[in-house]
């Protein structure tokens, strides 16, 4: 099953440059590493990254992310993928740009 994490691409390229990170600041103070299944990415977007664009949107196995990976309950009581561990470069399954367009971000075809 694949899941996902929105980057702005400041960020982006810091995970790049250093090979893994623990996430953007709301991950530091949350503790862990904030993803999204494909059903919960578009809400996630036009609730966290509203009017943002320059955003990279990052594929992940969630199985190759072993036990550390922990679904917990969240937005409207729905199961949310959290990572308690840094998150590596090499962990990335795909990565690719996430454009506003003007009602919103456009998702690659065929996603979610």
């Amino acid at each position: 099953m694949l899941i996902y994490k929105i980057f702005r691409r400041p960020e982006w390229d810091a995970f790049r440059a250093a090979g893994q990170t623990f996430g953007a600041p709301v991950d530091l103070a949350d503790g862990f590493i904030h993803f999204s299944t494909a059903a919960q990415v578009t809400e996630t977007a036009a609730r966290h990254f509203a009017g943002e664009s320059d955003l990279v949107l990052v594929s992940l196995d969630a199985t190759r992310l072993g036990a550390a990976l922990k679904w917990e309950p969240a937005r409207g009581g729905a199961l949310f993928p959290h990572l308690y561990r840094p998150l590596l470069i090499a962990e990335v399954v795909r990565d690719t740009s996430l454009p506003l367009g003007a009602s919103g971000h456009i998702f690659p075809e065929g996603m979610p």
